[in-house]
């Protein structure tokens, strides 16, 4: 039988710079929910990417020296590096700066033209460059952005507009008409009170302002507003074709059954791509899912406050899968979740390293102890052992119901209530006394089946969570990962099977004022590199020292070269003429091997002034112009770094 699809998305990362821990929750919360997905049965497509136009990007690859494509392959890069780090399994990574993706961009943007959905205006208000957004007077939040509190900028250019009215009545009775749409139902609330039955204005689709973006190709001189073409990613990345040349995955998979996107972008999500896919006669995706945020402990992340936490320095500490499992775990279905390098060690301690680790590790050891690690079902059953095989044998619906729902933390507290289930069978059971009497020898043999049997089917219920850590578990057990069916049903492990000898440490306890030790260690030697020199110094013998009336001899002043000229039979002198305020004075400097007198002229100069004038291969001089000089004998002139006049007094 043919699996039916499940399409899902993440928003597209915005590459303006390394994602932190809070933007790399959501693709390791999309990859619980694909992987789940999967283990249901559905044929699972699973799409992420990166945003790379826009106004940001070019003044960010401006700033750093580089192309906006050199700027954004790079982070592009980066990006990438910790999705697959953190073992997420996406099928696709779509980049907007694709040529497939451009090409279908610009034909949308003439369809909707063409249409009359799209038409040509002024856009004058307040613009958010962070946010790639604009916002009238009354949007403001005192006085800035209403989405990220930053400063705002009066603007206006000549813009594409889209005609959101033509549709709004639509999509609210669509909302309406599907409550699943819109989940939580509180950011379906905020979208309607806040947004659509206010009325919507028409949207800004193009700039000119900066060139970075798609070209509207009818019209050059604008490039497609990044909003427009950010979120034709969805369609785009499967194959979509607004000429009706669409491919068969897109045909199989639209419309999307679930876009992942962070609370703070969800008026985009659900107001303005629904209207543009009503333009493009395409149904609506089924759900859109804002998460909420992962905050450092003392607010949202912030580069400028300093409290950024990124996964890869996390995942140095403490491993993928806690990793995982911390943001999973830890992030309510609504409300904003809380990380800290205390928090991190705490939930290492006592879910993973006790409640999971130390589990696995005295099951493992005592059956090899007790049986030479051989594990029997002898069939030697107690009444407590009916409540363990109830709560093992009830988790696996428990946790579909939570994750049909999308929410993973409750389904991984679920999951783990059956390792502390299992923890508390082996204070109940006590297989150390069942030991010291041969005649409990097969009850002790039943006991121990039982456990190894409850693990593995928590393994294979805790793979889309923590895929490295539930093939660890089920590998120490000499078996395998189960379907969901198989999850379901007790005493499939193999009786007379046998586990490993030396059962490995899943999750080892840590010293939380250790690791803060490390982490303080770490930011001091990075701060320390930052500051660093970054290119090679030079020590030079020190001078005998001088006192403050000795330096106060010293007449330097900006100088401006008028004239220069090699002088004859010298094959290291020029010889300038440089006006130093109403004077020109005569200055001969050896530095004819790295300028040339054409190069000399009209440089302003540093000046010592009062030195007394000597001849030089016969030419009168009259001062020095002031070098540097690296270790190669290069010399660099020193001259002011902003605009000085001629004869300003250098102090």
């Amino acid at each position: 039988m043919e699996k039916e699809k499940y399409y899902m998305t993440t928003a597209i990362a915005y590459t303006s710079g390394k994602p932190h821990i809070g933007n790399t929750y959501e693709i390791v919360l999309a990859d619980a929910i694909a992987r789940y997905k999967r283990y249901q049965g559905y044929d699972v497509f699973f799409q992420t990417g990166t945003d790379e136009h826009g106004q940001k990007i070019e003044l960010n690859a401006e700033e750093a020296g580089v192309t906006p494509q050199e700027f954004v392959d790079g982070v592009a890069g980066q990006i990438k590096e910790i999705w697959d780090l953190m073992n997420t399994s996406y099928d696709k990574f779509i980049r907007t700066t694709d040529k497939d993706h451009e090409a279908q961009i610009q034909k949308i943007f003439k369809y909707m033209y063409d249409k009359g959905d799209i038409y040509k205006g002024y856009y004058e208000g307040m613009y958010c460059t962070p946010c790639e957004s604009f916002f009238t007077e009354s949007q403001l939040v005192d006085g800035k952005c209403p989405d990220c509190g930053r400063e705002v900028q009066p603007a206006k250019e000549e813009a594409y507009f889209f005609k959101m009215s033509k549709y709004a009545d639509r999509l609210i009775d669509y909302i309406n008409e599907h409550p699943e749409f819109i989940q939580p139902v509180s950011r379906k609330n905020e979208m309607m009170n806040n947004f659509l039955l206010p009325g919507l204005q028409d949207l800004c689709v193009s700039r000119t302002s900066f060139t970075w973006g798609v070209p509207v190709d009818f019209d050059p001189k604008h490039v497609t507003y990044v909003w427009l073409d950010a979120l034709c990613n969805y369609i785009t990345g499967i194959g979509y074709d607004c000429e009706g040349n669409s491919s068969e995955l897109f045909n199989k998979n639209w419309p999307a059954d679930l876009h992942l996107i962070g609370k703070d972008i969800i008026r985009f999500h659900t107001i303005y791509w629904p209207i543009f896919l009503m333009a493009l006669d395409l149904p609506l995706p089924k759900q859109v899912f804002g998460h909420p945020w992962l905050l450092q402990g003392d607010g949202k992340m912030s580069k400028s406050k300093g409290n950024v936490l990124y996964a890869d320095e996390l995942v140095e500490f403490f491993g993928v899968d806690a990793v995982r499992y911390f943001v999973l775990h830890e992030m309510p279905f609504e409300n904003d979740g809380v990380i800290t390098w205390e928090l991190m060690v705490e939930r290492l301690n006592s879910d993973l390293a006790n409640t999971l680790g130390n589990l696995v590790k005295r099951t493992i050891s005592m059956s090899n102890k007790y049986f030479g690690g051989v594990v029997t079902n002898a069939g030697v059953a107690e009444e407590v052992d009916e409540d363990l095989k109830t709560v093992v044998l009830g988790t696996a619906d428990k946790v579909s119901a939570k994750m049909d729902q999308l929410r993973v933390a409750d389904a991984m507290t679920d999951i783990f209530a059956l390792f502390k289930r299992c923890n508390k069978y082996i204070d109940e059971t006590m297989p150390w006394a069942l030991a010291k009497d041969e005649a409990k020898k097969d009850r002790l043999a039943t006991v121990l089946y039982n456990l190894v049997e409850s693990i593995s089917i928590g393994a294979s219920l805790l793979e889309a969570f923590m895929p490295e850590t539930a093939e660890k578990v089920v590998a120490q057990l000499n078996t395998t990962l189960r379907s969901l069916d198989d999850a379901k049903t007790f005493g499939l492990y193999p009786s007379g099977n046998k586990v490993v000898e030396k059962p490995e440490i899943l999750f080892a306890r840590l010293d939380v004022n250790e690791v803060l030790e490390k982490v303080a260690a770490k930011k001091a030697a990075e701060e320390e590199a930052k500051n660093a020199p970054t290119e090679p110094v030079i020590d030079i013998e020190p001078k005998a020292e001088i006192t403050f009336d000795d330096f106060m001899k010293l007449q330097f002043q900006v100088g401006e070269i008028m004239k220069c000229e090699e002088v004859p039979k010298s094959k290291k002198l020029l010889c300038s003429q440089v006006r130093i305020g109403s004077q020109v004075k005569q200055i001969v400097s050896g530095i004819k091997s790295n300028y040339t007198p054409e190069q000399m002229v009209g440089k302003k100069v540093m000046v010592l002034v009062n030195l007394k004038p000597a001849k030089l291969a016969g030419v009168m001089s009259e001062g020095m112009l002031l070098c540097a000089e690296d270790e190669n004998g290069v010399l660099a002139l020193m001259t002011p770094d902003k605009n000085m006049p001629a004869g300003a007094e250098i102090c």
